[in-house]
């Protein structure tokens, strides 16, 4: 595989060519791939970090890390995707490592969570998440939450 320049960015400090390949990937994705029309852009973006993964200058990988706050004690992954053509090549595994390097450089005390897509249980359980509770419907995907568990 080429190797993957990774950046990890604050809302305020992405370009706006990155926050524009950003929302291109993750819309083409989650609205248009998954064929589930919702407001994929939120509020959520703007105190979040942004995982950028790109091979030659092309994105190919995303994902957000929310931090905790008072009324939610855990650290957030959220919005993992990976462009089509780089899937089925460890992207998106190389992707949580640097998502788990930079939480716990941030927040090493709070436990990390997800809300996964059901049908991607097994790839979270290999990052040491497990299911807690009962799965639920997020815009009309199932999902289950996830919560990594401290080595």
């Amino acid at each position: 595989m080429e190797k993957i320049t990774w950046k990890i960015s604050s809302f305020d400090n992405l370009s706006k060519e990155e926050l524009f390949e950003l929302y291109y990937l993750r819309t083409a994705i989650f609205v248009v791939e998954q064929n589930c029309p919702y407001q994929e852009v939120d509020e959520l973006d703007k105190t979040a970090f942004h995982v950028l993964g790109s091979i030659k200058n092309e994105l190919v990988a995303v994902a957000r890390i929310i931090p905790p706050t008072a009324n939610h004690n855990e650290v957030k992954i959220g919005r993992v995707a990976v462009k089509s053509t780089h899937r089925r090549q460890k992207v998106a595994d190389k992707m949580m490592e640097q998502c788990f390097r930079f939480i716990e450089q941030q927040w090493q005390q709070f436990p990390i969570a997800i809300s996964a897509q059901q049908y991607l249980i097994n790839f979270y359980a290999n990052h040491q998440f497990k299911v807690e509770g009962d799965g639920y419907l997020e815009d009309d995907i199932p999902h289950v939450k996830m919560v990594r568990i401290k080595k």
